[in-house]
């Protein structure tokens, strides 16, 4: 296994991939500037944290998964890469794993460049009011954690589909509805687009977070 986590990142390091991980998180700076929610008497960096979260957990998240994915097994599909991976004593197991740690990983590295991005934006902005450090990390690692099933998803897509725009294309069909989605009671909690959203959504009242970790 380790010998497999070597290899994916030496691909990596081939790649864009880095880049991206570290650019990311500072598209939601335009996100951030916009009007935010006008919530009187609370503190004005819950009202930016609505504001982004509507965008970055709701599409930049579940989308990004999707990019991730594709990336990662970009080389496996050319000149018949697969073919040559799987004549070496590993299995298609071991494989999987492999790159679901890696990405992982990845999506780790990003989240924690959130925080930097939306205190950059208070800055910018002249907020006041105190950060609010604990439940900025709540938010960030609850996110995280929530990528989790959309991951594996991906990534079994990406591993299915030789073509880099197919599994993107179906992201972008079961993204696209998580709006109405997360509205339900019922589904929402359980559609994989729409989790990171959830755990990382503030909610109507401050001291219910929905994504507490006990």
């Amino acid at each position: 296994m380790l010998s497999i986590l070597k290899s994916e990142c030496y691909k990596l390091l081939k790649s864009k991939i880095i880049l991206l991980v570290l650019v990311i998180p500072f598209i939601i700076l335009p996100i951030g500037m916009i009007d935010s929610l006008d919530l009187e008497d609370l503190n004005q960096w819950y009202s930016k944290l609505i504001t982004i979260n509507l965008s970055y957990g709701l599409l930049v998240l579940p989308l990004i998964t999707g990019v991730f994915a594709g990336i990662i097994c970009r080389y496996e599909h050319q000149a018949g890469g697969w073919k040559q991976l799987l004549t070496l004593p590993v299995t298609r197991g071991r494989i999987y794993c492999a790159k679901y740690i890696v990405l992982v990983l990845l999506l780790l590295v990003m989240q924690i460049l959130y925080p930097g991005s939306v205190y950059l934006i208070g800055i910018i902005e002249g907020i006041t009011d105190p950060f609010p450090m604990d439940i900025v990390w709540k938010i960030t690692f609850g996110g995280w954690i929530a990528t989790f099933p959309l991951i594996a998803l991906q990534l079994w897509m990406s591993t299915v589909f030789k073509s880099f725009a197919a599994p993107f294309a179906v992201n972008v069909i079961f993204t696209l509805p998580t709006l109405l989605i997360i509205n339900s009671e019922k589904f929402g909690p359980y559609y994989p687009w729409a989790q990171p959203f959830l755990m990382m959504n503030i909610g109507g009242n401050i001291e219910e977070l929905l994504f507490i970790l006990l």
